[in-house]
């Protein structure tokens, strides 16, 4: 089997189609995070603690300027209101991934447990069964 064979093999498996999917369905779910935390989580907090829009939270460590040969040196900005965004997103994403966890866990069946294995004969059985083979062999 050539080179592309074994590359049709492989990609055919169903763990990789099943991995493709969730990788699509998981860009997806992030874009839909995404805006819910910038656009209908945030906002209201940020209201409630003043106004604050939390994207623009950000200090300067180095203001914008123009070098020498007049060329315009972008500020050195550390942005954490993006990062608190991040973060955000991020505890949604976990929490609905455990519920989703949860759920699939409850659906699936519990196995039947193995049927009991007999209970041992009493060794007072076991004595009375040899002495009636015995008589019959004796008769």
């Amino acid at each position: 089997m050539g080179m592309m064979g074994e590359f049709k093999e492989f990609a055919m498996r169903g763990n990789v189609i099943d991995l493709a999917v969730g990788v699509v369905i998981g860009g997806a779910f992030g874009k839909i995070v995404s805006a819910l935390v910038d656009k209908v989580i945030m906002p209201p907090i940020g209201l409630l603690v003043g106004g604050v829009d939390f994207s623009k939270l950000a200090i300067t460590l180095k203001a914008a300027s123009v070098d020498a040969a007049g060329k315009e040196v972008p500020a050195v900005v550390l942005a954490y209101g993006e990062f608190l965004n991040a973060v955000v997103q991020f505890v949604i994403v976990a929490f609905a991934i455990f519920l989703l966890v949860k759920v699939i866990n409850r659906m699936h069946r519990k196995p039947e447990p193995a049927p009991a294995a007999p209970a041992p004969t009493p060794e007072d059985i076991l004595l009375l069964r040899e002495i009636r083979d015995a008589l019959k062999k004796s008769a």
